[in-house]
């Protein structure tokens, strides 16, 4: 095996927690911040990328660290309680926006094929069970993961291509600005890019790559930085060609399948079919990627574990796969219900759990030598705060607006 083969296997947890971070609700986000605002809000992305890096960062030591997963920490440190809330509120933020990714394949599809989304609904969600069966589970994800990102990377720079953006706006774009009535999708875009479920779970992804590769830890932290910056270069380059394509039209998109469809007209429909790849490639990362997260969570939170060769883990992924199918066929969308009920259950959780993982890495006595450095430690609380005002805004807009 060559040095490189090597070093591209450890990308692997990195690029699944980018590849499942990468879905179609974030596409649609941040489509519709270049549709809307142009250029002037790409520094959104490198602020969410560099604290979103720091925390998953963070996970992918406290994995390394640990001889047992976080959730098992989590448990010895604070008591079974507090571990089950995290694993079960996980599993039903991670089931109420399943069904998002199952209409993003379905559509994904069926526009380029001109057949009905559902039947794809049930093909992909029945492929991606389907997968849960081989031997190796984690490394059969890996490479799944890879090959997406690695699609998703052609469509969306070819696109980019395509589209020719402004050079020089993109250069001054880098001095933050908030153009008036773009908080709501900031805050939007920040959460979904700066995804503490994410970071959380690279701490079992780094466990997982051990495992597969035989007990040998691996340099993971400094991978794991790589894929995040991947799920950084994805981001901006959706929302360049957004700003290059619809703004200057003043075209508003509401899907990212409105994207594919408004690259058409200009461009043909070989730009407008390598969007749509690119939405399949998201769609289906985070339809088997979002399923793996909230089934081993739960797995793991009942005390069953979280090895995902395990029957009751793979019961578990298979469960998130079916209510998401279930629900895109019976609504056709994610129903304003499930949204609600979903963003409710983020909203106290997520800041719970990063404050969890952010006091497990400065834990000396667990971490030893991996635990939070100084600089680690400012940067982390100060990701700690955005979380919180995140939620904040949130709560607000949810509860009392």
């Amino acid at each position: 095996m060559t040095s490189f083969t090597r070093w591209l296997r450890t990308l692997g947890p990195g690029i699944i927690t980018a590849a499942l971070v990468f879905g179609p609700s974030k596409m649609t986000i941040t489509s519709k911040l270049g549709a809307e605002y142009g250029y002037s809000l790409l520094w959104i992305v490198v602020l969410a990328i560099f604290f979103m890096g720091v925390f998953a960062a963070m996970g992918a030591r406290v994995g390394t660290a640990l001889d047992k997963s976080l959730l098992s920490a989590i448990r010895e440190k604070w008591g079974k309680p507090v571990a089950i809330v995290i694993g079960v509120g996980v599993f039903l933020v991670t089931t109420s926006f399943q069904a998002g990714n199952s209409i993003g394949v379905g559509i994904s599809v069926a526009e380029a094929t001109g057949t009905k989304a559902a039947t794809w609904v049930v093909v992909f969600n029945l492929v991606g069970i389907g997968l849960l069966f081989f031997g190796s589970f984690y490394k059969m994800l890996e490479k799944l993961m890879i090959a997406l990102v690695a699609l998703m990377l052609f469509a969306f720079i070819t696109t980019l291509f395509f589209t020719k953006p402004d050079i020089a706006a993109i250069v001054t774009s880098v001095k933050p600005v908030l153009p008036a009535g773009s908080l709501p999708l900031v805050i939007a875009f920040m959460a979904s890019c700066f995804s503490i479920v994410g970071a959380f779970y690279q701490s079992y992804l780094v466990q997982e790559r051990v495992k597969a590769s035989g007990g040998k830890p691996g340099n993971y932290r400094d991978t794991t930085t790589m894929g995040i910056l991947i799920l950084g270069i994805m981001s901006a380059v959706v929302l360049i060609c957004a700003a290059a394509v619809l703004y200057p039209q003043h075209i508003k998109v509401a899907s990212a399948s409105e994207m594919a469809r408004a690259l058409e007209p200009l461009f043909g429909k070989y730009a407008s079919a390598l969007f749509l790849t690119g939405l399949f490639g998201a769609s289906f990362s985070s339809l088997v990627g979002n399923a793996t997260v909230g089934g081993a969570l739960l797995s793991d939170a009942l005390g069953k574990g979280s090895n995902l060769g395990s029957g009751t883990v793979k019961v578990c992924i298979a469960l998130v796969m079916v209510i998401g199918a279930t629900v895109a066929i019976i609504f056709g969308k994610l129903p304003l219900e499930l949204i609600v009920f979903a963003q409710s259950v983020t909203i106290f959780l997520v800041p719970f759990i990063g404050i969890a993982l952010y006091a497990v890495a400065n834990d000396a006595k667990r971490m030893g030598a991996l635990v939070n450095k100084n600089p680690v430690k400012i940067i982390g609380a100060l990701g700690l705060l955005l979380i919180v005002a995140l939620a904040l805004s949130n709560a607000y807009d949810l509860f009392i607006k």
